[in-house]
């Protein structure tokens, strides 16, 4: 289920929830594809990270199966270290997510699952995408969850609805991966729970200073930065 912008019950801070439904066989689904993740789990980051190959390097062969619970129930910006990438409906890795993308990313001994919406259930199915490059917002990147940060699209990036190109759902989950190397440095803007201390949703235009994004390469002289919103979203 999308969020941004939709009139929806209250949850969080932000009065939004997290997006998603279905399910998916062979591994444990993620209860947020229903109604929100409901159990947190601890565990320490995988010992070692594996870089990147290549193209056809399966990023989430290396999924963790258990989760930190250090996410507060906030809009935030987690920088960490990526330890998998797991795509929709994945059969193998934990909590699998019938719409959405999985980026797990290490910090703080543990791994935290970062949900980015790639199939749209209201509309257009095709989620847009814009890229560019910027400094990254709310300061240099230090490894942890910074609660309280702002990411407007309009007023922090000077971007507009009108830049952003639809893309078909498996084809922006390739994009998507392919942008993001395991054992790198990544930055996530997203809105975590108190039900999900483990995990953050709505990585896509959201509300004003609350605006979700992934950024690769965030500790270097040119973040990139992946943008994304819904086909009904105008700015």
């Amino acid at each position: 289920m999308n969020v941004s912008f939709r009139l929806l019950p209250l949850l969080a801070s932000f009065g939004v929830l997290a997006c998603g439904s279905g399910g998916s066989p062979g591994a444990p689904p993620d209860p947020a594809d229903a109604s929100g993740d409901e159990v947190a789990f601890v565990d320490a980051a995988p010992d070692a990270l594996v870089a990147d190959a290549g193209s056809d390097v399966d990023k989430s062969s290396t999924c963790a199966s258990t989760f930190g619970t250090a996410l507060t129930p906030a809009f935030g910006r987690l920088d960490g270290t990526v330890v998998a990438v797991v795509q929709p409906k994945n059969p193998t890795c934990a909590l699998p997510n019938s719409t959405h993308l999985v980026i797990q990313v290490a910090m703080g001994g543990a791994t935290y699952r970062m949900v980015v919406d790639i199939l749209s259930t209201q509309g257009s199915p095709d989620v847009a995408l814009f890229e560019l490059d910027a400094p990254l917002a709310a300061g240099p990147w230090v490894e942890g969850w910074h609660a309280g940060v702002a990411l407007d699209y309009v007023a922090t990036l000077n971007v507009k609805s009108t830049s952003f190109v639809p893309v078909v759902t498996t084809e922006l989950a390739a994009k998507i991966t392919a942008e993001i190397d395991l054992g790198a440095h990544i930055s996530v803007f997203a809105t975590s729970t108190s039900a999900e201390p483990h995990s953050a949703h709505l990585v896509h235009r959201n509300l004003p200073n609350a605006d979700g994004a992934i950024v690769v390469h965030p500790d270097s002289a040119q973040p990139h930065y992946l943008l994304l919103r819904f086909a009904e979203q105008s700015f």
